[in-house]
């Protein structure tokens, strides 16, 4: 009787350890996030920023998360010094005044027992908007090099420029601007 108690006993913290919540700390040398708009129509200008740190959370038991990313937008990469400094203007993102973009969820939607999309806030230049990111994948997995677990993902929204008071140039510059956000998170 004393040995089923215990096998039991064992047996629910078990499973109360699978349902905890898993933390997983954003890779910077593998999550690039960038955006792309339409330049004056005669082509899809690509961006990235260099530098961006977060957490992901999630329960798999519960179905629920978190994601929490901040990223320096003095790192943005057009390709061009030049742009970068423009683009860091006042016209845009205003890094004297801003220099970070965040994004904090509200909701981590699952498919199934799989990640699909994520609901929250973007703040980009003092103002902050409700955006969903869609995930057209996500991957939990043990990662072959740092022999730690992994998840990672490609997450997309769209986005108008006019709504956080970096309009200059519309409609000529692509008001719409699609965002897409490659990130790779280590487990804690």
């Amino acid at each position: 009787m004393k040995k089923l108690v215990t096998l039991m006993i064992a047996a629910s913290l078990s499973s109360v350890a699978y349902a905890a919540p898993e933390t997983y700390v954003i890779d910077n040398n593998h999550s690039m996030p960038r955006f792309e708009y339409s330049h004056l129509g005669y082509s899809v200008q690509l961006s990235r920023f260099d530098t961006v740190s977060g957490k992901i959370t999630i329960d798999r038991a519960t179905k629920t998360g978190s994601v929490d990313v901040t990223i320096d937008a003095k790192s943005v990469n057009t390709g061009s010094t030049l742009f970068n400094g423009h683009i860091q203007g006042e016209d845009f993102f205003d890094t004297a005044k801003y220099p970070t973009i965040t994004y904090k969820s509200s909701k981590v939607n699952f498919d199934g027992d799989k990640v699909a999309s994520v609901e929250g806030s973007l703040t980009v230049k003092g103002v902050t908007k409700p955006v969903t990111l869609t995930l057209n994948s996500f991957l939990c997995m043990p990662h072959p090099m740092l022999k730690k677990d992994a998840c990672g993902t490609t997450a997309t929204a769209k986005v108008k420029r006019t709504d956080f008071n970096m309009g200059k140039y519309a409609p000529y510059v692509s008001d719409e601007v699609t965002l897409t956000i490659p990130v790779e998170a280590v487990k804690q």
